[in-house]
């Protein structure tokens, strides 16, 4: 529990009250919902809305796939600049009225360019939720309940995925098997289908809204700022009065002589910059492993292994299922497995798959052999670099720096991916014939991109980038399993 020494029990106090921890935390967890299900919904609608605003070059494809994601990283800055001054809660509730507002401004879009607009906005939410979220419940959890609760964030961001393919599915599944695309542009699923994608997300908009206005500040944020009565009051909550002295004691222990907010700059001491470094080189990594590409162009890479636009949709769904499924798995081993053994063998897991995807590509191999390896790597992505990063991320930062320090790591996390989502088309496809803008610059920087990879090239790509990876964990990843968040400051910075 907080504030137990390194001889804590393996389970939770009696007088802990379970069932207030997880409500709290649940309702935290619903901004992953929303940044899964406004993440991936995209996948979905990519064959519909590119036909609808005429998307025919791979560098605008990428471009409508990855624009979200300059929100994301402006949203996490601004989690970073703004949370240790306002507080958790206030900016999550920020992020429930965000998803509300950009979910309808994308269903109504009239042209290209405001869809773009609202992409990016919606991005500011995701990135919001993405930083806070895990954030949020690491402080308010248990040490040896800490790696399950935070894991319910990335279960809510699956069970995000999951309903944005259903409803991606359940909207679209009459399409007549061969449709062409011109009557797929002509038809109420092109004209209209797409955008209810999009505006369904306000629903579960408002119910995060509300919840989060009923749950308490984070106890460790309320000690930062100087109000230990508030935090001894939740604390109290959460475990009993006992509980609660001790761990408020613990926790205004790692904050003597510390000030309400933090500098930036003060991330870039010695001993806080190899702890910094960790989390961004982690947060980049489970972006540039590459799996996300299999979300945000799952119709695409369907394609290309045989599949009709039907099938594409079921198979989608099918990646759902299992993402879902292997999520269970990690969060029924991540406290007692730990947290570098589940990491290596993702990294390692994915170097293999890819390998072996990259094969079958280059041997032109259709069918549910390839349905079969991108399952695979799902399965080892969800019970493995999925939930741990996050877990890792909002744990190994010292509680004077942790809100900014979390932002630039989940910042670093968002640029990632928008280079890996803007990438891949590039990627795979080339650029062909570019006259200017970036296409241009990329193609007189780096000449081979003009032709691309191909499919193959590209998973070969991300196998040397897993690689890599699991020398990183192997090197550099300490195990965090079992301590309090003030255990693992005391050990980072001694």
């Amino acid at each position: 529990m907080i504030g137990a020494t390194s001889m804590e029990p393996s389970h939770p106090p009696a007088g802990l009250n379970l069932g207030y921890v997880w409500l709290i935390s649940a309702v935290a967890a619903l901004g992953g919902l929303l940044f899964g299900y406004d993440w991936v919904v995209i996948g979905g609608a990519k064959p519909f809305f590119e036909r609808y605003f005429h998307l025919t070059s791979a560098e605008l494809s990428g471009w409508a796939n990855s624009c979200a994601l300059i929100g994301c990283l402006a949203g996490a800055l601004v989690a970073g600049a703004l949370s240790d001054q306002c507080g958790r809660k206030r900016l999550l509730i920020v992020s429930a009225l965000l998803f509300a507002l950009t979910s309808l401004g994308n269903a109504l879009a009239p042209d290209f360019s405001s869809f773009v607009a609202w992409r990016m906005l919606g991005g500011v939410a995701i990135g919001l939720a993405s930083s806070l979220s895990p954030m949020y419940i690491a402080e308010v959890a248990p040490a040896r309940m800490r790696g399950q609760l935070v894991s319910i964030n990335q279960l809510t961001i699956v069970i995000g995925i999951l309903l944005a393919q259903f409803v991606n599915w359940s909207l679209v599944h009459h399409l007549p098997a061969g449709a062409t695309d011109e009557f797929i542009q002509n038809s109420w699923y092109g004209q209209s289908g797409w955008r209810w994608m999009f505006g369904l997300t306000a629903v579960p908009s408002l119910l995060f809204f509300l919840g989060m206005i009923m749950v308490p500040e984070s106890p460790r944020w309320l000690a930062k700022g100087g109000k230990s009565q508030l935090a001894h009051r939740v604390l109290a909550k959460i475990g009993g009065e006992h509980y609660a002295t001790a761990a408020l004691g613990e926790i205004e222990a790692t904050l003597v002589n510390e000030t309400e907010t933090v500098n930036f700059r003060e991330l870039l001491e010695p001993k806080m910059k190899k702890v910094l470094l960790l989390g961004v080189a982690l947060a980049v990594f489970q972006q540039w492993c590459g799996i996300n590409v299999i979300f945000n162009y799952a119709e695409e890479i369907f394609r290309s292994a045989g599949y009709d636009i039907s099938s594409v949709l079921m198979n989608i769904a099918w990646t759902g299922s299992v993402n879902l499924a292997f999520t269970f798995v990690a969060l029924g081993v991540v406290d007692r497995g730990g947290r570098r053994p589940l990491m290596r063998f993702g990294a390692a897991a994915l170097a293999v798959i890819y390998t072996v995807l990259g094969f079958c590509y280059h041997a032109n191999v259709r069918g549910w052999p390839m349905l079969v390896l991108v399952l695979a790597a799902i399965a080892a992505y969800s019970m493995s670099l999925a939930p741990v990063t996050w877990v890792v991320i909002a744990e190994i930062f010292p509680n004077r720096i942790r809100g900014a320090a979390m932002a630039v790591a989940v910042a670093a996390l968002w640029l990632a991916c928008f280079i890996l989502t803007y990438t891949f088309p590039i990627l795979n496809h080339g650029l062909g014939d570019s006259d200017g803008g970036i296409a241009g610059f990329l193609e007189r920087l780096l000449p081979w991109l003009k032709d691309g990879l191909g499919s193959a090239g590209t998973f070969w790509l991300y196998a040397v980038i897993c690689m890599l990876g699991f020398i990183l964990i192997s090197c550099l990843l300490p195990e965090t399993k079992n301590k309090t968040l003030e255990q693992i400051e005391q050990e980072w910075l001694d």
